[in-house]
């Protein structure tokens, strides 16, 4: 009895001791997702801009990506949760260089304007995907080590807001804005869950709130999205800033209630820019109608819901980094959809974020699959602690 105990804890990937609803909503996400990739991007190489792709030539990358975010997802589910605690500054360093390096010319890729990409030969990594993660396991650690000043500001506070500060200016430098709203909400999430005085929290949200407003007060290009977003069917915003709102809008629209049916939708006919990444949403609302759209919700809500179950079950066993890093991850994939189905909707003013799991991105996907993995571990261990066993 003694020895298949040990077996049990030295050999996780033997013994089936996990949330298998986590696991199954992750892989329904994925599937659809995979699905959804190639239905918006298969008409695509009939845009002159993309005349030298093939039809399957955006399903063939993301089925690659998937390949490689499996298999980098089961080796982070061998590291065991202490692993990733003592690695979390080292990993919050590299970052930190990555995102310094893709500001540098010859090494940072542009792309619309934009400098987020490195490459690496013929794959382009997105450094702001990372950070996300970086940043959460930091900031879990964090709180962890300074659990006994959570009530001082300046001890327990400023410290992590500075840490955040300096990601946030690299990647407003790219720009990228709405992953330093991610970061933000994620630090925050964590700063909350970790017992941080109600009054520092407000203090620190209205201060976020303050910057945000400031930041799209004093850019231009920022305040027309705005602008749009308030009145996108305008003659000025229809062919500009409020295109892809107004395309999204039609194309969820045309849907209806049940959808015109797999691979039926006009929109992703060049109408509708970023399809496959951005508004993969307003794609599902075409072809898959309101009731598509609801069940998207429901699995994020249900995957959400199952990272906050395990992450308090973990600090009810005394794991404190652990029920943060799941929960920071439930707050993490929660907000980013709760951003990318509202600007598909046109509840929120546009913003560059990708639905997670499902939308085209590798290095997105990679991350995001990482992150399941570490909650999938976390949920491992609780499981083995609660039935007598060792981590």
């Amino acid at each position: 009895m003694k020895a298949g105990l040990n077996a049990s804890v030295s050999a996780p990937k033997r013994v089936v001791a996990f949330d298998q609803a986590l696991l199954w909503v992750t892989v329904t996400l994925l599937i659809w997702g995979l699905v959804m990739v190639y239905s918006a991007s298969i008409a695509m190489p009939e845009n002159p801009r993309f005349a030298k792709y093939t039809h399957t030539y955006f399903l063939t990358r993301h089925v690659l990506w998937l390949l490689m975010s499996f298999v980098a997802a089961l080796l982070a589910f061998q590291v065991p949760v202490a692993g990733w605690e003592k690695a979390a500054p080292w990993l919050f360093v590299v970052s930190l260089v990555l995102l310094v390096a893709v500001l540098i010319p010859y090494i940072g890729k542009v792309v619309y304007g934009a400098r987020r990409w490195i490459s690496v030969g013929p794959v382009g990594f997105q450094p702001s995907e990372l950070a996300k993660f970086a940043v959460l396991l930091y900031a879990a650690d964090y709180m962890v080590r300074k659990m006994d000043v959570k009530e001082d500001f300046l001890r327990a506070v400023a410290p992590m807001g500075m840490a955040v500060a300096v990601v946030g200016m690299l990647l407003l430098a790219e720009p990228d804005m709405g992953a330093f709203m991610v970061i933000a909400v994620i630090a925050m999430g964590i700063l909350f869950l970790g017992g941080v005085n109600a009054r520092m929290f407000f203090l620190i949200a209205t201060v976020l709130l303050v910057a945000f407003g400031l930041m799209i007060a004093m850019s231009e290009w920022r305040r027309e999205r705005i602008f749009a977003y308030l009145d996108p069917w305008s003659e000025k915003n229809a062919l500009a800033k409020g295109y892809q709102l107004t395309h999204s809008l039609i194309a969820i629209g045309r849907g209806e209630i049940f959808g015109v049916g797999l691979g039926g939708s006009v929109e992703k006919l060049h109408w509708l820019p970023e399809a496959h990444t951005d508004f993969l949403l307003a794609v599902i609302g075409e072809e898959f109608g309101l009731v598509g759209v609801v069940c998207v919700i429901g699995l994020f809500l249900w995957l959400t819901r199952r990272m906050m179950h395990i992450g308090r079950q973990a600090i009810a066993l005394d794991r404190v980094f652990a029920g943060l890093v799941a929960q920071g991850v439930g707050v993490w994939m929660g907000f980013q959809a709760f951003i990318n189905m509202g600007v598909n909707l046109g509840a929120l003013p546009t913003k560059g974020l990708t639905l997670p799991l499902m939308s085209y991105g590798g290095s997105a996907i990679l991350v995001n699959l990482v992150a399941v993995a570490v909650v999938l571990r976390i949920d491992f261990e609780s499981r083995l602690l609660m039935r007598g066993g060792r981590v």
